[in-house]
């Protein structure tokens, strides 16, 4: 990481029952704040999360959970996330943090970069309220993932960033045997050339060329060829960019084998971040993963999950979810303030591909959530912070 005085760094690590954190200015040692959060503060923190994700608790079903987090749950209203934001931001970032933080908010490309403790591993971030202020975390500063060091510091072999090249879409790929409204079934539904998510990759079609090669934007979706040999071949045509959107095993945190994550792809067996890095499938610079709880590296004490296997095989940005994000369906079903039109999970596809081509992806996916967080203040509940909260971006060797 380059040393200059707009980059941030946040790091929680938990030491028995304690929780130790500190922020500081890289490369300005003198500006450190160190703090402890005891076990209390911690189990509100987590309270606070399993009541407002749509993640099953014990005796819940899949839509039991999406529909206490979308119509009960601390992100059903605008209100409740209030709390929400302002609990986690008491709890989380003592005052002197926030007034490092608040005295970069007109610091231009100020970045945090993020390493949270396996307990903190699904907060999000950026709707942290700045106590007796308001404003979000992700108001005041740009906000990435560290890669976990043991992932930053391995040997690796970089992608360059080749905007030229075309991307690689892998769209709700069909597992065999599973019905469409199957707990593996599709998650952005029955493919539709005018549904906003398809009129969009049409849009990228007629203006560059795709992988892989299809006839209409409908034939990217749902496609029954995509296992894992598919998708070797796809790669090895070295495409400048991969978006994954489908279904995602995670590991077991209290087993602690975070390379047992998978992804789903058209065949029977999941593809772990194991076997992924085992195969070394060589990865483009910037990966979307846009599916079930992704970005749950940090969960685990030796972070190899699906985000490590993608930067070990030459990923150096990677946009992944921290929890479960309910399908369109699903959203529909149960928010008061749904309309037909409404289509959450399409616009956060849309998003992350759109910022994906920007010349700072993670920046992008930021300035997003940003415009995000004001549709939500406004009052329009279909900018849920269920989705666009639940984007981060991870980043090594200066990508942004």
């Amino acid at each position: 990481m380059a040393v200059t005085a707009d980059h941030l760094l946040l790091r929680y690590a938990d030491v028995g029952v304690a929780t130790y954190a500190s922020l500081r200015v890289v490369g300005r040692p003198d500006t450190t704040v160190t703090w402890v959060l005891d076990e209390t503060a911690m189990a509100t923190v987590q309270d606070l999360l399993a009541d407002a994700l749509p993640d099953p608790r014990p005796r819940e079903t899949i839509a039991d959970a999406v529909e206490r987090a979308v119509a009960a749950g601390s992100f059903a209203s605008a209100s409740a996330e209030q709390h929400l934001a302002e609990v986690l931001g008491e709890l989380l970032l003592p005052e002197p943090a926030w007034r490092l933080l608040a005295a970069h908010a007109a610091v231009t490309d100020a970045v945090l970069f993020a390493a949270p403790a396996a307990r903190l591993a699904q907060v999000p971030w950026s709707i942290l309220a700045m106590p007796g202020d308001g404003r979000r975390l992700i108001e005041l500063v740009d906000i990435l993932l560290a890669a976990p060091p043991n992932i930053a510091n391995a040997a690796r072999r970089p992608a360059p960033w080749r905007p030229d090249r075309a991307p690689l879409f892998v769209l709700d790929p069909r597992v065999p045997t599973q019905r469409p409204d199957s707990a593996l079934g599709s998650v952005l539904g029955r493919p539709d050339p005018d549904t906003p998510v398809a009129r969009h990759f049409a849009a990228v079609m007629s203006r560059r060329e795709v992988l892989p090669p299809a006839g209409s934007a409908v034939e990217l979706f749902r496609r029954t060829e995509a296992d894992r040999g598919w998708l070797a071949t796809q790669l090895r045509r070295e495409p400048g960019r991969l978006l994954y959107v489908g279904h995602a095993t995670a590991a077991d945190g209290d087993v602690g084998l975070a390379d047992r994550a998978a992804i789903h792809l058209a065949e029977a067996e999941p593809l772990s971040a194991g076997e992924l890095m085992a195969a070394a499938l060589p990865m483009p610079a910037r990966v979307a993963l846009l599916a079930c709880a992704s970005g749950g590296d940090y969960r685990f004490d030796e972070a190899t999950g699906l985000v490590a296997a993608l930067i070990l095989n030459g990923a150096v940005l990677v946009t992944a979810t921290l929890w479960s994000l309910p399908t369109t369906a699903g959203f529909r079903r149960f928010a008061s303030a749904a309309t037909e039109s409404a289509d959450p999970m399409g616009d956060v596809v849309v998003a992350v591909d759109t910022a994906h081509d920007a010349p700072e992806a993670g920046r992008a996916v930021n300035a997003w959530q940003r415009a995000q967080l004001a549709r939500w203040r406004s009052g329009d509940g279909t900018a849920s912070p269920l989705y666009w909260a639940a984007l981060v971006t991870f980043a090594v060797d200066g990508a942004r």
